[in-house]
């Protein structure tokens, strides 16, 4: 199986989150928001110049710095 992070998803594509390898405090954070192992994710839009994703959980869209992003792996789906 193919992993890759979610700031690596390009926008409309979609994936399934595999991994977050991140502290326990943005781990909580990520977690709160929505964001699980087994979830699956949508990019909506990525803003240019290293700026924020936009990202689908459901109905719920949520910004995401592309730092954090990187912490997020995930299986194309």
């Amino acid at each position: 199986m193919t992993t890759m992070t979610l700031n690596q998803l390009h926008p409309n594509a979609t994936g399934v989150i595999e991994a977050i390898h991140a502290g326990q405090d943005l781990r909580r954070r990520l977690c709160g928001l929505g964001l699980r192992l087994g979830i699956r994710v949508r990019v909506i839009r990525q803003s240019p110049m290293n700026g924020p994703l936009q990202i689908r959980i459901g109905h719920t869209d949520l910004i995401l710095r592309r730092i954090d992003a990187a912490n997020i792996e995930v299986s194309p789906a």
